[in-house]
Order: structure tokens, then C-alpha cells, then sequence
């Protein structure tokens, strides 16, 4: 779940869609945040049935068959050689390198400690469109940004114990890959509609992905359970496609660093979701953190680059 090397020039693009009003965008970007709060229990479910190489092959191969599909049905031409390298981004950093670095990182790490990588994602991907682009936010967003970004990782860093394991070295890492897809497919966006940007990715990452589930399958044990099922099949449906349509739509009404700020959410929605759904308590952290986060983010939302 970045391959940057190939990234096309910053050069202005006319937007080619109709303009739809920043509520919109907003209201897509904060979908796509929901589905991705699941993310981490769903992958906490799929480990009870798959091992995690084949969780996250298996993850991308049925996506990227749901994307052909649709694909297919509308008759969608294939996209141009320039949009090449920033679908190779896309795919490498949200299709294959933070699936795998985080179904990895949760073998040994709760979906708690796990959210430490969207609590830094907002501001890791603001970050990477600044130097990508030269946008220049405001102070006042910068602030807001690294004040939210910071409660949330004073709140997880917490819970875990302020110990760093290898799951952190995955998780950190899933968080710069998983960055740098985020901000080309938030581009890319701007010239096709967000559903065909991950959709082709997911396509163009099925000659790596297919022979490795195969491989996965034949060496890892498979239990067919209830909740290995579910897991896998929201993370494939929900995570890998669906949630990253409704997310790079509002990344191109809203702008990248706007859209990216609303993730400081995920982190406490992710915290209620690993109650809901696995049974992990929360200490009385949790409230005062939500706190401090919704006022980050309605200031960055306020903010003008």
C-alpha cells in the first residue's frame, strides 16, 4: 500500500467533471472515512480464517474483479498512457503496500495501537501534496493539522504503552505508502471519475496480485468461518473499492489537504468499531480525545489555503 519516480510533473489540469458544491465533497470524503474505520476490525476478522498474505491477495484480486466489472458493463476505454504512472502510485500504495503492511502489523498489534497510522495519515498526506504540488495551506490549517494529528497519537501511543515493535516499523510504513496514493489518486481524480482510479489500479495490480494468492492459498491454512468471511469480504467490497470511490471523489471537490484532515476521525471510529465488534476496552481517554479531534477538524475545514 507511493514508484514515485514515474510520477507525472505538476502542471495545472482542467477539471473535467461538473462543479459540485464543496458540501458534496465533503460528504463523500467523510463516507469514504467511515469505510475505511472498519478497515482494521474487518482485517482482525479476515485473520481468523486466512493467513495474512492471502487475506490481503485475496482482498485485491475479488476488488479488482468487482472494478472489471463495472468497467466492463459501462464500457469504460482504457486510460491514457499518461495517467500510467500515477495508477502504478496509486496501486502500489493503497491496492498493495498498506494492506499488507498492516494486515501484517495486526498479527501482533491491536486495532487500537494500529490506528496510530490514520491518526498521522492526514498530515502525511498534506504534507506529500505540499512538496508534490506546492499547494501552500494556511498556518492556521498546518496548526489545527498537527495539533489533531498529535492528540491522536498521544491517545494511541497510550493505549499501547508507548512501546515501539515491528508492527510499528509496518505500521509507519503503510502510512508513507498509503500517503502517496492518497495524493495521486486525489490528482488523478481531477481527470476521471474517483471509482475508475482505483478501479484500474486494482486492474493493473492483478498480474502481482493473482499469482500471489495463488501461492498464499497452497501454503497458508484456510478456516472457513463466519467472521473470516465478513472480514474478507468488507475489506474487499467496502475498503478496497467502494470506500475508495465516495474518497477520491470528495479529495477532487474539496482539494487533497482538506479532504485528508477529516481521517483525524477514523482513528476514534476505528476505537468504536474494535468495541463494537472485537471486545477491546477503551479508558476514559477516548471522549476527551474525540473532543480535541472534532475541533481540529472543523478549523481545517474553516482554514483557507
Amino acid at each position: 500500500m507511493r514508484v514515485e519516480s514515474s510520477a507525472i510533473a505538476p502542471t495545472p489540469i482542467a477539471v473535467t467533471t461538473p462543479a459540485k458544491p464543496p458540501a458534496t465533497g465533503t460528504l463523500l470524503a467523510a463516507l469514504g472515512v467511515v469505510a475505511f474505520s472498519l478497515t482494521f476490525p474487518a482485517t482482525a476478522w479476515g485473520l481468523e480464517g486466512f493467513g495474512p498474505w492471502t487475506l490481503v491477495a485475496v482482498r485485491s484480486v475479488l476488488a479488482a474483479l468487482i472494478a472489471s466489472v463495472c468497467l466492463l458493463a459501462l464500457r469504460v476505454p482504457l486510460p491514457d498512457r499518461r495517467h500510467l504512472p500515477g495508477l502504478a502510485v496509486v496501486g502500489a500504495g493503497v491496492v498493495v503496500g498498506f494492506p499488507l503492511l498492516t494486515t501484517l502489523a495486526l498479527e501482533t498489534s491491536t486495532t487500537a495501537h494500529a490506528a496510530v497510522v490514520v491518526g498521522l495519515l492526514p498530515l502525511t498526506t498534506a504534507l506529500l501534496s505540499a512538496l508534490r504540488f506546492g499547494t501552500r495551506p494556511s498556518r492556521a490549517f498546518w496548526a489545527a493539522a498537527c495539533a489533531g494529528a498529535a492528540a491522536v497519537v498521544a491517545f494511541t501511543v497510550q493505549q499501547s504503552g508507548g512501546a515501539l515493535t515491528t508492527a510499528d516499523l509496518y505500521l509507519f510504513g503503510a502510512l508513507l505508502v498509503c500517503a502517496a496514493g492518497y495524493t495521486e489518486g486525489g490528482r488523478l481524480a481531477r481527470v476521471m471519475p474517483g471509482w475508475q482510479v482505483i478501479g484500474w489500479a486494482l486492474v493493473l495490480c492483478l498480474p502481482l496480485t493473482v499469482p500471489v494468492a495463488a501461492v498464499a492459498l497452497t501454503y497458508e491454512p484456510v478456516r472457513l468461518t463466519a467472521h473470516g468471511l465478513a472480514g474478507l469480504l468488507w475489506v474487499a467490497a467496502g475498503s478496497q473499492f467502494l470506500g475508495l470511490v465516495v474518497w477520491y471523489r470528495g479529495m477532487a471537490v474539496i482539494g487533497i489537504p482538506r479532504a485528508s484532515q477529516l481521517q483525524l476521525a477514523q482513528p476514534l471510529l476505528t476505537l468504536v468499531w474494535s468495541v463494537l465488534l472485537l471486545g477491546e476496552h477503551l479508558t476514559v481517554a477516548a471522549p476527551l480525545t474525540a473532543a480535541a479531534v472534532l475541533v481540529c477538524i472543523a478549523v481545517t475545514q474553516r482554514a483557507r489555503s
